[in-house]
């Protein structure tokens, strides 16, 4: 058999050339693998069964095989058609069972549903108990080295699960999927060698594969990036079966290339799902229940279905005003706001939230239509990153702060009482004690609702790690990030003062995590909201008393406040329609 079968294909990204690979590699050589002096009948039918998929996977695609063929177009794979080393039975999961673990952002938990969707198809169980698990896959994030350590650290832990498995068990297969399958490809499979599978975010069709491949003791990956995958005619199965919300991804990748951002070489250039399926998609949520569905995408404004031929035209993209692109301004295909206005109209009595946003992609069409749609959530989240212009620069991210507190300025005008949420980074290359300063008094100025920071963490291959200096001391960014934080709380406490004394629909999500006396759920700018559970009138039948289910909206009346929660007593159980004449 070949010890070593290795694909690379190159793709060019205008002025990049990024290299994405195939790989499958041998684990061990199957003649060094241990036996017994009097191996049982099971095991002489495994290994039977092992030396005939090594031999057909040593008669497969050769390595310049796929170099002829690596500027052909990547088909799906399709359990009806198999590579010639697998067969459709080697595909089935034959009811073994797998957990799943997510890591990191949404996008990882919505990956996390196609990556079921796809294994269930293929005749795998989901367990939640690890102990009796036969697959054990991590979704994995690479956004900032602490999550990075966080997988190397539980695989580990999982090294010691996969060592004292039983062997009258199946052997236990463990895989990296999503981003830090992408970055470090080669670097998981030799530094850990327990693990059998690497799935990058854009091979989840490739799965049942890959595990046939682990199944005959081989190591197995496939982390090509893709310039057409959206998984559109992947349902996603939710992995909670009592959640009243859930993510729907509309595009993926990333075009943005800002200086500290990973995203665009671990998930590639953006590309975006065909509306149809995504309005198929918000239906059958509606259907099953769901009061809320979250529009995904790395850069979720900038939407651009270009499916549908006669959409096609040479209309630019309106930008927010003193914003601009890293790349070219992209023309025709369905745009956000479209797809805004369609989605919102799919269920009247469902919340539309979208997120993350770019700043840029802002224009006065989407604010609008945010400002007339009552289930549209009157909450944006705006990524700033820096208070300073010269920051934002090194960052490539198109604004200056004049450019963005304007924007905010016009948010407010144009939608009352929006809630604001922002990312920022602390101590990216070359910032200086006034920079910092300078994010300290945006904070202050801006008074955020929600926020998100986080410390500066390089990452290999982008344009920062190759052409800027990390040269901040890891003390002052922990120094000046425990300062934003500081005042990020202390100036959010104030923002959700003004809520005191208001009336807030509240979509009910269940009991609180602190007290089984009171129930938890979220308003429409995405707080926190804590109530007593307790009996309370139906607005649309008054002579009823009821008690709130998760799913339920409600009606609150805040009493106190924090700088992430809200509190108050509940006033009756009502409708998204019927509650607008109250808040």
């Amino acid at each position: 058999m070949h010890p070593l079968q290795c694909v690379l294909q190159a793709q060019r990204w205008g002025p990049l050339a990024s290299v994405s690979w195939l790989l499958l590699r041998t684990c061990r050589a199957l003649s060094s693998l241990p036996s017994t002096a009097c191996p049982s009948p099971e095991k002489q039918q495994e290994d039977g069964v092992r030396k005939d998929f090594s031999s057909r996977l040593a008669t497969g695609p050769t390595f310049q095989h796929f170099l002829r063929s690596a500027s052909a177009p990547q088909e799906k794979p399709d359990m009806e058609d198999p590579p010639p080393y697998v067969t459709v039975e080697e595909l089935l999961g034959r009811q073994r069972k797998v957990y799943l673990e997510t890591y990191g952002c949404q996008m990882n938990v919505n990956d996390t549903e196609i990556a079921w969707s796809v294994l269930q198809k293929s005749g795998y169980l989901r367990t939640r108990n690890l102990q009796e698990a036969d697959v054990i896959l991590l979704v994995t994030c690479s956004i900032r080295e602490k999550a990075e350590q966080t997988i190397w650290n539980r695989l580990q832990q999982l090294k010691a699960l996969k060592t004292k498995r039983l062997r009258s068990r199946v052997p236990l297969r463990i895989g990296i999927l999503g981003c830090m399958a992408e970055r470090l490809k080669e670097e998981i499979l030799n530094r850990e060698k327990m693990v059998d599978i690497l799935a990058g975010p854009d091979a989840y069709r490739d799965l049942p594969r890959l595990l046939a491949v682990a199944e005959s003791g081989q190591q197995a990956a496939n982390v090509l990036l893709s310039l057409d995958e959206t998984y559109a005619d992947v349902m996603p199965v939710q992995t909670s079966p009592s959640a009243t919300s859930a993510f729907v991804s509309i595009m993926r990748g990333c075009d943005n290339m800002c200086s500290y951002c990973i995203v665009p070489f671990t998930r590639g250039r953006e590309r975006s799902r065909p509306v149809a399926s995504i309005l198929e998609e918000v239906r059958k949520l509606s259907e099953q229940g769901l009061k809320e569905v979250t529009l995904l995408g790395q850069n979720v404004n900038s939407f651009q279905d270009r499916s549908e031929v006669q959409f096609n035209n040479a209309v630019s993209t309106n930008l927010s005003r003193g914003f601009s692109t890293n790349y070219k301004p992209k023309k025709g295909g369905l745009r956000f706001t479209y797809l805004l206005d369609q989605v919102s109209r799919v269920d009247p009595e469902m919340r539309i939230r979208f997120t993350s946003p770019h700043p840029k992609d802002f224009p006065d069409e989407v604010l609008q239509l945010i400002h007339e749609r009552d289930n549209i959530c009157k909450q944006i989240h705006l990524p700033a990153q820096s208070g300073s212009s010269r920051v934002l620069e090194a960052m490539r991210r198109g604004y200056s702060r004049e450019a963005y507190v304007e924007l905010i300025h016009h948010i407010r005008e144009s939608i009352p009482g929006v809630s604001l949420s922002s990312d920022f980074i602390a101590g990216f290359c070359g910032e200086t004690e006034e920079d910092h300063l300078q994010t300290v008094s945006l904070l202050r100025e801006v008074q955020y609702n929600m926020g998100f920071l986080f410390a500066y963490s390089m990452r290999q291959k982008t344009r920062a790690y190759h052409r800027l200096k990390d040269d901040v001391p890891e003390e002052v960014k922990l120094r000046r990030l425990e300062e934003l934080i500081t005042v990020f709380r202390e100036e959010a406490t104030k923002a959700n003062m003004a809520s005191v004394g208001s009336t807030q629909l509240v979509l009910v999500e269940g009991h609180s995590k602190r007290s089984a006396t009171d129930l938890c759920g979220r308003n429409d700018g995405n707080l926190k909201v804590i109530f007593p559970d307790v009996e309370m009138e139906d607005i649309n039948n008054s002579d009823v008393k009821v008690r709130a289910q998760p799913g339920d909206y409600v009606l609150v009346k805040i009493t106190s406040t924090s700088s992430q929660t809200l509190k108050g007593h509940v006033l009756c159980r009502t409708t998204l329609k019927d509650s607008s004449a109250y808040c």
